[in-house]
């Protein structure tokens, strides 16, 4: 086990080097080469989706590229993966398949079911690389078949699936998703040119010079029919025309089909005239969904391709066609000259014969089928091309009928009678191709409007040229059926003298079932049912054995399946334009019938609910007509459960930005309480709140009847618990509160929540309650300020609310009370010192409201200094109503000089901090924006007033106090200043008790101001200072701190001031 395990780490580590060594033996080498395959698959099972992808890869080189007589031996291996999780893994297992067929065309008859299953595969990744693969393989499996002259059942089988695929992805034109539709469009491309012949005008890129095309397949196959091929060509062309001017076709789909007709016009010239009436067809009648961008790029595109038809040498026949289209696309005549290939010799044989007649081959009288073709009428001469008469198209009878019915007048006429047929908006598809008119009246602008008139005649299915084509084809099948009943004897007759009756031939003679062919098996270890064979004898039917009356659970399960195969009929109904029939039909049956129907719609309408628009609002419609059929005892339940469950289910999704949340809410006829709870729900979502309010707010405006009901929401919101969904509510209600009809119930609602404040408890109804009852749990910051929201957002925009506030302050507990001091700084600087209903509030201040008032004086003038108006207000309440003296704080720098000096002893008693706040007003150095120069009082006039401050009025500890809070503001009280203040306090009679106090902490301060001192202490003595007792103790005290340079001072003292020594 250990040696093996070593061989596998030694084969593992030498991939590289075994796989471009050439000198070993050959033997060796595919000993070596099987076993390394092993190892890589063994790896491939265990490890991640890339490493795997690796060893795939080098695996598919070994078996494919390097020893392809290894490819059989490991094909299930490697098919097994087929079913791997991984989208990648699975890619490659498709593109191991195309390669392998490719390799090997006998590996088509194993493979072509399992690229069958991977059709059908859930990702549209492996489905578009399917498609892709399928294009290619095609064609490697018509070359092969034909190739073979008899073909076994398995191949036939083959060929079968081949077919079925091709139909599937043909079919695949009309699925949801535009990349399937791309690549659905280019499989469409390569097959119209494989099942057509090629022509000697054919314009072949060299890489597809070896691929197969119609002309290189014999009518006489013994499997592979022409006439067959012939016929799906063309209907896949047709297809591929009718998908083209579906009227919701992408933009991207639709570049891609208008590159795939430009291909098929320069590889089939004999499709020419096709696609230049398709985009004749396309250029008159472009798809209105198509934005204004997408309709430049398209013309853009229409343009680039036509150039590229035009430049094709049998574009000739067409040019005037295409250089009409040309011009309307913006190009001028010179660049169309340019690109038009010169004019050819005429040929001796026609260019390219019909497309139905196919390959000419030489008739062999053995050979019945090419006996039919003798009889046919023989086909016009080919050295007279001009005398043959050519079948017009519809658009060109009707074109032809047009054109002499185009008078100046009659143009008029139209012109004036469209006029009232316009929209009220220039559609983008217009606004995009319109190009002014410069050749109008001329005869070929005339046929070239006869034509464009045509086209969009044909395409709604009216004009004289439909009618006369019709005729002609039903002249056509006619004719036909008595070709066919004229051979049908010959036929018999030639049959009949083998001498077996034409009739019998189709009839078994055993009585047996013919066998069903059975299709190629994907390599998959899956158990298969055979289909046993028919047996016994036949029962003849009759209808009254069957027939039996229905039980109620399955008539109940016959009309849910009836009602799902309707639902599940959307994309082929919607192809046959009967999509309002449809949304009509099911609203009606889900309406009358209850029960899990109704949930079963309403789920199929929530998978995709932007496409499924018109059948939830038809639903919603058809239920309400019902309640109200139903008047006056009908009931709402089951209308109310339509809304509910899509407004829910909307608010479910992950992602909803296409405004149909909105859309519901607006066009349903009547919101009900749960769908309005929803909406609340709604809002209540941070990641969609705003487009939540946006939608009650819409409700609100265009719903007057109950719009109080919903702006009461709103308003509930505006105190919800989370911050986003409250602001956005107040700024939805700060827009309502504008108009006149809503302002008197949003103040109300607001001062009501105010009004909770009074009670000694917070009420239930803060807390989600029904019934406005208090609580036990105390007022909090957070319940006090739930009641304010509102309230405080509206203050700013209606300044008559703040005298509300200061009654319910009043009244409120000390709590509340702080909490409001701390929550109005925001509206309250919203309203600004000059609102004249503030100036009433502090001019009537109510009993009680004091602490507001002066909360709301001191918010005001925090940045800016007071009005004078302001400042007038406060002064009359002080004097006349209230003389508290901490009214004046917000305002002393608006009061004169003499009132700030009076009120001084009562505001240096207050306390400290307060003490602080007064004196940062007076020095200016609360605010940047304030400064001294704006106070009353300048810092050395400040520190004199204080020195002057009675002390009957004031205790000498509170003057210190806030003596020694203005020496604390050194920016303030310079050298200089004190120099002043010293100089005016030592020239008053009496000298101030603090002077020489003053004078030791300036000294303190600046020692520099030691000379001056000096002058100040020699002139005390001259004032007598020892009459001072207070003053001559600090005399003392200065000149001991100054010594030696007091003593000149002391020498100057007369001897009676010194105390004999005892």
């Amino acid at each position: 086990m250990a040696s093996n395990n070593g061989e596998s780490a030694g084969v593992r580590t030498s991939v590289a080097s075994q796989f471009f060594n050439e000198d070993e033996d050959t033997t060796v080498v595919d000993m070596t080469t099987s076993e390394k395959v092993v190892d890589l698959l063994n790896q491939a099972a265990l490890i991640a989706t890339d490493s795997k992808l690796t060893v795939l890869k080098q695996v598919q080189e070994l078996i494919i590229n390097k020893d392809p007589s290894l490819l059989d031996n490991f094909l299930d291996e490697i098919i097994a993966f087929q079913t791997d999780k991984s989208m990648e893994v699975r890619k490659f297992v498709i593109g191991f398949i195309e390669e392998a067929c490719k390799r090997d065309n006998e590996l088509l008859l194993k493979l072509i079911a399992n690229l069958n299953m991977l059709l059908k595969d859930e990702s549209v990744n492996v489905v578009k690389k399917a498609i892709l693969t399928l294009t290619q393989l095609y064609k490697v499996a018509l070359q092969w078949f034909v190739r073979s002259k008899t073909m076994s059942d398995m191949q036939e089988a083959c060929w079968d699936m081949v077919t079925q695929m091709k139909e599937e992805v043909l079919a695949m034109l009309e699925v949801d998703n535009d990349g399937v539709r791309t690549h659905a469009i280019k499989f469409t491309e390569s097959l119209i040119i494989t099942l057509s012949p090629r022509t000697s005008d054919s314009d072949t890129p060299k890489r597809q010079e070896g691929d197969i095309s119609l002309d290189k397949i014999s009518k006489d196959h013994a499997y592979i029919r022409y006439d067959t091929l012939c016929g799906e060509g063309k209907s896949a062309l047709e297809q591929l025309l009718k998908f083209m001017v579906h009227p919701a076709i992408s933009s991207i789909n639709l570049t891609t089909a208008l590159g795939s007709l430009a291909t098929l016009a320069r590889q089939r010239p004999m499709f020419m005239s096709e696609v230049v009436q398709a985009y004749e067809t396309l250029h008159a009648n472009l798809p209105p969904t198509l934005a204004k961008s997408q309709v430049s790029s398209v013309r853009k595109n229409l343009k680039l391709h036509l150039m590229a038809v035009l430049k094709h040498p049998c574009s000739l026949e067409f040019q005037g066609q295409i250089s009409t289209l040309l011009l309307d696309l913006g190009m001028s005549q010179n660049e169309i000259t340019r690109n038009t290939p010169a004019p050819r010799e005429p040929r001796k044989r026609p260019r390219h014969e019909p497309y139905t007649e196919g390959k000419k081959l030489k008739i062999e009288p053995a050979l019945i089928e090419d006996d039919e073709d003798k009889e046919e009428p023989a086909p016009p001469s080919i050295s007279k091309p001009s005398s043959v008469p050519v079948a017009q198209s519809a658009i060109d009878l009707t074109a032809d009928f047009l054109r002499p019915l185009l008078s100046p007048e009659n143009v008029a006429n139209l012109v004036l009678i469209s006029m009232v047929y316009l929209p009220d908006v220039m559609p983008a598809s217009f606004q995009a191709t319109y190009t002014p008119v410069e050749s109008a009246g001329t005869d070929a602008q005339i046929k070239h409007l006869a034509r464009m008139m045509a086209t969009q005649m044909t395409a709604a299915g009216v004009g004289p040229g439909l009618e006369q084509c019709k005729a002609r084809d039903e002249k056509a099948g006619k004719e036909e059926d008595l070709l066919i009943k004229r051979k049908v004897p010959v036929m018999g007759q030639a049959i009949s003298v083998v001498g077996g009756g034409y009739g019998d031939k189709s009839q078994p003679e055993t009585g047996e079932a013919p066998q069903v062919k059975r299709l190629p098996e994907p390599i998959l270890p899956s158990t298969q049912i055979k289909t046993p064979g028919a047996s016994g004898k036949r029962k003849v039917f009759r209808l009254a054995d069957v027939i039996q009356p229905l039980t109620d659970t399955q008539l109940e399960k016959l009309t849910n399946m009836a009602v799902k195969r309707i639902l599940h009929s959307e994309k082929a109904i919607a192809q046959s334009g009967m999509a309002h029939v449809r949304v009509k039909l099911l609203s009606r049956l889900v309406t009358q019938f209850e029960g899990m129907m109704k949930d079963d719609v309403l789920e199929f309408i929530l998978e995709d609910i932007r496409t499924r628009s018109d059948l939830a609002f038809s639903l919603l419609y058809q239920e309400y007509n019902t309640y109200l059929s139903q008047q006056p005892t009908g009931l709402l339940d089951s209308y109310d459960h339509c809304l509910f469950t899509l407004l829910s289910g909307l608010q479910e999704k992950p992602e909803q930005r296409d405004g149909l949340f909105t859309k519901i809410v607006l066009e349903a006829p009547l919101i009900t309480e749960s769908a309005l709870e929803v909406i609340r729900r709604y809002c209540e979502d941070e990641s969609r709140v705003y487009l939540g309010m946006t939608t009650l707010k819409e409700l609100i405006v265009k719903r007057p009847s109950r719009q109080f009901q919903y702006l009461h929401v709103l308003l509930d919101l505006s105190s919800h618990e989370k911050e986003k969904v409250r602001s956005n509510a107040l700024s939805f209600i700060k827009r309502m509160y504008e108009k006149d009809q809503l302002r008197d119930y949003i103040e109300k609602f607001a001062l009501n929540y105010m009004q909770l404040l009074v009670h000694p408890n917070p009420p239930s109804l803060l807390f989600g309650a029904d019934k406005d009852t208090e609580v036990a749990s105390p007022w909090t910051e957070d319940t006090v300020r739930q009641c304010l929201y509102l309230y405080l957002s509206l203050l700013p925009l209606n300044h008559r609310l703040v005298h509300e506030l200061a009654s319910v302050y009043t009244e409120a507990i000390a709590d509340i009370k702080r909490s409001v001091l701390r929550v109005i700084e925001q509206p309250i600087r919203g309203m600004g010192m000059k609102s004249p209903q503030l100036l009433l509030l502090v001019e009537n201040c109510p009993k009680g409201a004091e602490t507001l008032v002066t909360r709301c004086l001191h918010i005001l003038t925090d940045k800016v200094p007071p009005s004078p108006e302001l400042v007038e207000r406060v002064r009359d309440l002080y004097h006349k109503r209230v003389p508290d003296v901490r009214f004046l704080i917000p305002v002393i720098n608006g009061l004169e000089k003499k009132e700030v000096t009076q009120a001084l002893p009562k505001l240096i008693k207050l306390n400290p901090i307060v003490v602080k706040e007064v004196f940062n007003r007076l020095l200016g150095t609360q605010h940047s924006e304030g400064s001294s120069s704006m106070s009353p009082l300048t810092p050395g006039e400040l520190l004199i007033s204080l020195h002057n401050v009675d002390s009957t009025k004031c205790d000498m500890k509170s003057i210190i106090k806030a003596t020694n809070l203005c020496f604390g503001e050194k920016n303030v009280y310079t050298s200089e200043v004190l120099a002043v203040v010293m100089q005016q306090l030592m020239e008053q009679s009496p000298l101030p008790i603090l002077l020489m106090r003053t004078v030791i902490q300036s000294l303190s301060m600046y020692p520099r101001l030691g000379g001056f001192v000096m002058n100040i202490l020699s002139r005390l003595i001259v004032k007598q200072v020892w009459k001072y007792p207070k003053v001559w103790e600090g005399f003392v005290k200065c000149c001991q701190r100054t010594k030696p340079q007091s003593y000149s001072v002391l020498l100057q003292l007369p001897p009676p001031t010194f105390p004999p020594p005892s």
